[in-house]
């Protein structure tokens, strides 16, 4: 067993002023976007220019924080949140959803899309290589948060949470396991992937293709949310169940890009 590095989630204290580690996380998320957004549009032939970045990171920002929490709430603690709304905005105790971070970065990208005059999935298909490092940030400001634990094991790996809602038991730090699927792998994946010219919407269904799986595998070993348990077939999370649109939308997405180059194809 691996003792778990006791991190304190605050980073700086400034006066009353706590900085936390879960909110720098985000910031390196959005500067790492920002600047390897910059790096493919000095690319020849990118159709891009670094100095549209700027304003491409704002309307992303602004979808992944108000989507994802607003996700959070709505899918996964609604009857918690109405109890007491003011939790809303305390974001710095964690509490976001990817799943609904997407849907509010899909509507900021299509807003950015039509100010830009750019087709919605040119847009989608430039962003996507730069989203997984900064969800690779998100989930070890989660470690460091001692959140969203795995479920117990008795592996050599395992660590035992400080939260008592862990129970003090050996659990799977699956927290580090998504950060190196969805951070790292999916990263690795789309940026090799999108080197070479591909098919309107290839790359954005590659990217929902392969977040959906890692998310769907990795909470086989993650603990369900506690207020929501199993939701489906017994054992199918919450988690899960948002990752099959993702899935089957991410591979249909892919098969209409080919067949959509290969009908254009002379």
């Amino acid at each position: 067993m691996l003792p778990y590095p006791r991190i304190d989630p605050v980073a700086v204290h400034i006066g009353p002023l706590k900085v936390h580690w879960y909110g720098i996380m985000y910031l390196v998320g959005f500067a790492g976007a920002w600047w390897l957004g910059r790096r493919r549009a000095a690319r020849p032939g990118s159709g891009w220019r670094p100095e549209e970045m700027g304003d491409l990171v704002f309307y992303g920002a602004l979808g992944v924080i108000l989507g994802g929490r607003l996700g959070y709430v709505l899918f996964y603690d609604l009857p918690g949140y109405l109890e007491a709304p003011w939790r809303i905005l305390m974001v710095w105790q964690g509490g976001m959803s990817f799943h609904g971070g997407l849907l509010g970065v899909m509507a900021a990208l299509a807003l950015y899309a039509r100010r830009t005059g750019r087709p919605f999935l040119a847009v989608t298909d430039f962003v996507a290589p730069l989203v997984p490092l900064g969800l690779g940030a998100g989930r070890l400001g989660n470690f460091i948060n001692g959140e969203l634990w795995g479920r117990v094991t008795d592996l050599p790996w395992a660590m035992v949470f400080p939260d008592p809602r862990a129970g003090g038991l050996p659990r799977h730090p699956s927290q580090l396991y998504e950060a190196f699927l969805e951070g790292l792998v999916l990263f690795l994946i789309l940026w090799l992937y999108s080197r070479r010219p591909r098919p309107l919407g290839a790359v954005s269904g590659l990217f929902l293709l392969g977040y959906g799986t890692f998310r769907f595998l990795v909470e086989f070993v993650r603990e369900p949310d506690p207020q929501l348990g199993f939701v489906a077939f017994g054992w199918m999370t919450m988690g899960q169940l948002l990752s099959l649109p993702l899935i089957l939308g991410g591979a249909g997405l892919l098969l209409w890009a080919r067949r959509r180059a290969g009908r254009a194809a002379p």
